[in-house]
């Protein structure tokens, strides 16, 4: 089955008003010693935020701003992929696939459509438009659930190489993060004659495996260590979820589906963590409707277990090389990000590398011009 079909989102009102009586009826445990962010989100930032989502946003909003775009499914290898597709009216565009990772979703790349597609309303030249798509992960919001395993970052580049030749498309680009980091170098190799650039933002990895030798640590730069240092603190002080999602996302999953204080604290402490600089609330950098937005594609789809099985279950095996396809890659990282040139050599042809000091792992959400501008110019060469 190759048929595409229009879709939009069209949520119940009984659904909203089953949330709206959940969130009422929030039981928020006892604030632990401090009631600060090292033992998880504060019990009084939760609390206003649980209000915020149940007495001041406005879903239907939300869900008026992602119907503004054209959006479809697809069946491919037995999975249903939802998909925004927002074409250029400039004759010249470049196909461009984006890919958003965990704990976000489509609503990672709102503030990017318009520049991208239209680049002269925004304050760019005609020949940097883009033609976008921008599908949900398999197993995340109106992708999922999955039926079936095996979700790798390569099976998810077949399947994203085989969605851009169902439009059509017979050159294009690829960008993402987080797990669209990895998969979009694996659209590259699914499809490496059709497939002109790789833009990643934190990089595509691998990561070195810690410890390192001394004498390699010393043979880095001063920004490199501080980003080992920073992997290994990682490792140390933030893995508890990687390890719970990557072995009982089930067991997760109950807590999370039933309960939407516990599903937005999950993500929201990854959003306080990840966003840069970490001193600052979340919301103070994204803003509490796109935050919740993004929480209710969870939400209202049920996918949390599904959306962990597929990101942190189907993982490629530690020191297990992927091959590297030859196609151009560029690296934006930002202040939060740990890519380290030599070791993302060993899997990617880098021919752009840019350190930026600000931002953090959401990329088109913390800094969309930023993105924006070394998408145009990574790109303007490929086309």
């Amino acid at each position: 089955m190759t048929t595409i079909k229009p879709f939009r989102i069209e949520i119940p009102q009984t659904e909203l008003d089953d949330l709206a009586a959940k969130l009422a009826a929030t039981r928020l445990p006892a604030p632990l010693p401090g009631d600060g962010w090292d033992t998880g989100v504060p019990v009084a930032y939760l609390a206003e935020l649980v209000d915020y989502w149940r007495t001041k946003y406005d879903w239907r909003a939300a869900e008026a701003e992602l119907n503004a775009y054209p959006q479809y499914t697809t069946e491919i290898e037995g999975q249903q992929i939802h998909f925004l597709h927002v074409t250029s009216a400039e004759p010249d565009a470049l196909p461009l696939l984006l890919t958003h990772g965990w704990p976000g979703s489509v609503v990672e790349f709102l503030d990017v459509i318009g520049p991208l597609t239209d680049p002269v309303a925004h304050g760019g030249d005609a020949a940097d438009a883009f033609h976008v798509v921008i599908p949900s992960l398999p197993g995340f919001g109106f992708s999922g659930p999955v039926s079936e395993g095996g979700w790798t970052a390569d099976r998810i580049g077949r399947v994203w190489a085989e969605l851009m030749n169902r439009l059509g498309y017979e050159k294009y680009g690829v960008q993402g993060g987080d797990i669209g980091g990895s998969v979009s170098p694996g659209v590259a190799r699914a499809a490496r004659d059709r497939v002109v650039g790789v833009h990643t933002n934190g990089g595509p990895g691998p990561i070195p495996r810690l410890p390192l030798a001394e004498d390699e640590l010393r043979s880095l730069t001063e920004l490199e260590q501080d980003r080992v240092a920073r992997i290994g603190r990682f490792m140390q002080e933030e893995f508890g979820y990687i390890a719970i999602q990557s072995t009982r996302p089930q067991t997760l999953g109950y807590g999370l589906v039933d309960s939407p204080a516990g599903q937005l604290a999950w993500i929201l402490d990854k959003f306080r963590a990840w966003t840069h600089p970490a001193d600052t609330l979340p919301d103070e950098i994204i803003g509490k409707d796109r935050l919740l937005t993004n929480v209710m594609l969870y939400w209202l789809t049920g996918t949390a277990s599904s959306a962990a099985y597929v990101g942190y279950v189907q993982g490629q095996p530690w020191g297990s090389a992927r091959e590297n396809t030859g196609v151009p890659t560029a690296v934006l990282a930002f202040a939060h990000d740990v890519p380290i040139r030599r070791y993302v050599e060993q899997e990617n042809t880098v021919t752009r590398w840019n350190d930026i000091d600000r931002g953090g792992h959401f990329a088109a959400l913390e800094e969309p011009e930023l993105l924006v501008t070394d998408v145009r110019e990574f790109f303007s060469d490929l086309r």
